[in-house]
């Protein structure tokens, strides 16, 4: 008889187990309901019915006008390519009007340091909308330009214009000469709008 009462016993208490998780499964899912319910029933917080705010007039918004990174690779690859046609081993880069860099090719062959080079000149030609072998002769009367982050004042970067403005800058560097770099990027610009 003791078997018995044992299993009885046991039954007994898996089936208050069972029964007390049921109950405790069943209020709960009706707490979480009753939050719920009450929650939608609320008003929004205050930060929801606050006023929207409104966008910039129409006077004080500005449009630019950038390259495509279809025409930036274009430039790019123009560059690489009339530098390869007299065996010199170049990186170019093609960077947006804000100075974001839009491509960058490295020639077989270039050295390491002619891929920031290229950013760098690039940057400076458009940030100044001016060739940098020009920009470069400026620094005799303002010496100090050469300490604006980002820029390097040596032949081989040319802005790209649209109606008189800069859209893009190309920049080439790893010939033996800042004019020889210069010459590349400008077959990078003559590229664009054939």
């Amino acid at each position: 008889m003791r078997h018995t009462s044992t299993r009885h016993t046991s039954r007994t208490s898996r089936s208050r187990l069972l029964t007390g998780g049921a109950l405790l499964a069943v209020l709960t899912a009706g707490g979480l309901g009753t939050v719920a319910a009450n929650a939608a029933d609320s008003p929004a917080p205050a930060a929801a019915s606050a006023p929207a705010v409104s966008g910039p007039a129409k006077g004080e918004l500005t449009r630019t006008t950038h390259l495509t990174l279809a025409a930036a690779t274009e430039a790019a690859q123009a560059a690489v390519d009339a530098a390869e046609k007299e065996n010199q081993r170049v990186s170019v880069a093609v960077v947006d009007r804000n100075g974001n860099t839009l491509v960058t090719l490295r020639g077989d062959g270039a050295g390491p340091q002619s891929y920031e080079s290229a950013e760098r000149k690039a940057f400076t030609a458009v940030s100044w909308n001016a060739p940098t072998s020009e920009l470069a002769k400026r620094l005799e009367q303002a010496p100090n330009l050469k300490d604006i982050p980002g820029t390097l004042f040596l032949g081989g970067g040319a802005p790209v214009t649209a109606q008189g403005a800069p859209v893009a800058g190309i920049g080439v560097a790893g010939a033996p000469s800042g004019d020889l770099d210069e010459k590349f990027a400008r077959a990078g610009v003559a590229a664009l709008g054939r």
